[in-house]
């Protein structure tokens, strides 16, 4: 995956959660699965983890300084889907809009050698292309198992 590639499925996933407003309300509150998480929370969890990438990971790549310690998943995604519980759709998406064009311009503002640069977080040493196809992939899961209710 290039950077090309990924720039485009980040401008294409704003698109995409765009025309979730036209959900009903009903719809936006259904879960994914029996016990899982409603779409407006999956939607939700993804905007502290963007925020995390922009100002948490993005500045420090490529800095001789360690990268500040990631937040706890469980306890950043609890926290994501209830704030998600109480807000509208038009503002979950918004918002999700809004800082998923940040990362996108970050991302377009990056030198193209970066891309196939070495990383290394925590224990593990990968690529800035191959950091964000794991983002990447992270959505497409979420995106089909939405595509899977609506």
């Amino acid at each position: 995956m290039d950077k090309k590639y990924i720039l485009s499925h980040y401008e294409h996933s704003i698109e995409w959660v765009k025309e979730l407003e036209q959900l009903s309300e009903e719809q936006w509150r259904t879960p994914i699965k029996e016990g899982k998480w409603t779409i407006a929370e999956v939607i939700g969890h993804l905007i502290p983890w963007d925020e995390f990438i922009v100002n948490d990971r993005l500045p420090y790549f490529f800095k001789n300084t360690e990268l500040p310690k990631g937040p706890d998943a469980q306890v950043l995604n609890d926290q994501a889907a209830s704030e998600s519980r109480i807000r509208s759709i038009e503002e979950t998406i918004e918002r999700f809009a809004a800082t998923r064009q940040t990362l996108l311009t970050a991302l377009h503002e990056m030198d193209d050698d970066l891309w196939s640069k070495e990383l290394i977080i925590g224990h593990s040493t990968l690529s800035l292309a191959a950091y964000f196809q794991g983002m990447v992939e992270h959505d497409n899961h979420h995106f089909e198992q939405i595509k899977k209710v609506i």
